[in-house]
C-alpha cells in the first residue's frame, strides 16, 4: 500500500532543506474537466486527465531518477528533491500513485500564474532550499540530462537564473538562486513572449541568463499530433516519457489514429 506524500508548510519547516536544490512540479490535480481541456476535442475530459496523468508520471519519474543518482552529493554535484507544488488544497490524494515517493508536496498560492510561480519559489526558500527549478507539468520528452544541467548551473557562483525555452515561446523551467519577483511581474502569460521578456527583465536587473536545451509542452491539437510523431512514429525515440507513449499507443490501437494522430 502506497504512503501518501508528507505536506510541507514553509512556514513551519524545520530547514532540513538546506545545501539541497528543489525540483519543483507546477501542477493541477488531474481531474476530468479541469486539466488539460485545451485538448478536447480531440481528447475526451477523461482521456485528457489520464494524458496529465501520464505527463505526471513520467516528469515525476525523470526527476526522482535524477535526484537518487546522486549518491554522494558535492559542490558541484548538490543534492536535489522532487516537490509538487499543488493546487487545490485538499486534492492531496489524487498523487498517491502518481508521483513518486520521495516527493513532498507543497500547496500553491496565489491568483494569476505569475503570482503562483513567485510563491511557489518564496515558499520553497522558506523551506531551506538552496536553489529552486519550477517545472511545467506539460512537457513530458525534456530528459533528466536538462533537470542535472539546470541543477549544475545554479551551483555555480553568483546570482544567475535558468530557462529552459518552449517552441512556443514559453519556458518549460526557470531556475533561481534567490527571489526575484520582476521576474514574474508584467510578463505576458501564455504568449510567445514569455521567454522574451523574462531574459530581458534578468538582464535588467543585472541577473545572468542560462539556456538549456529547447523543449516542447502539449497543450494544444497541433503539440498532441507532434508528440504522437515523437513517441509513437517511425523515428520515435526509446524509453522517452514511457507512461505517455503506453497511454498514447493503447489510445491510437483502440480508437481511429485519425481521432488524435492526423494521417
Amino acid at each position: 500500500m502506497r504512503r501518501d506524500h508528507r505536506v510541507v508548510d514553509p512556514n513551519r519547516a524545520p530547514k532540513n532543506f538546506a545545501g539541497c536544490s528543489a525540483l519543483a512540479l507546477m501542477t493541477k490535480a488531474p481531474r476530468a474537466g479541469q486539466v488539460k481541456t485545451r485538448l478536447v476535442p480531440p481528447l475526451t475530459n477523461e482521456e485528457a486527465a489520464q494524458l496529465n496523468r501520464c505527463f505526471l508520471r513520467d516528469t515525476g519519474a525523470a526527476i526522482s531518477a535524477y535526484c537518487s543518482s546522486l549518491i554522494a552529493p558535492s559542490p558541484s554535484r548538490p543534492s536535489a528533491r522532487g516537490v509538487a507544488v499543488y493546487t487545490p488544497v485538499g486534492s492531496e490524494s489524487d498523487y498517491t500513485d502518481i508521483l513518486p515517493t520521495d516527493f513532498s508536496l507543497l500547496p500553491q498560492r496565489g491568483k494569476n500564474f505569475g503570482e503562483r510561480l513567485y510563491f511557489a519559489a518564496e515558499d520553497l526558500f522558506k523551506c531551506g532550499f538552496d536553489a529552486v527549478c519550477l517545472i511545467d507539468s506539460d512537457s513530458p520528452t525534456v530528459p533528466a540530462g536538462n533537470f542535472a544541467q539546470a541543477i549544475e548551473l545554479l551551483s555555480l557562483p553568483g546570482d544567475r537564473i535558468v530557462l529552459g525555452p518552449c517552441e512556443d515561446g514559453g519556458y518549460y523551467l526557470i531556475g533561481l538562486k534567490g527571489l526575484h519577483r520582476e521576474l514574474f511581474e508584467r510578463i505576458d502569460w501564455s504568449t510567445e513572449q514569455v521567454f522574451q521578456q523574462t531574459s530581458q527583465r534578468a538582464t535588467q536587473i543585472g541577473v545572468r541568463v542560462h539556456e538549456l536545451p529547447r523543449g516542447f509542452d502539449v497543450d494544444d491539437r497541433a503539440a498532441l499530433h507532434r508528440l504522437c510523431d515523437e513517441l509513437l512514429g517511425r523515428n520515435a525515440r526509446d524509453r522517452i516519457a514511457p507512461r505517455t507513449t503506453e497511454f498514447l499507443r493503447e489510445l491510437v490501437a483502440r480508437d481511429d489514429r485519425g481521432r488524435i494522430w492526423s494521417l
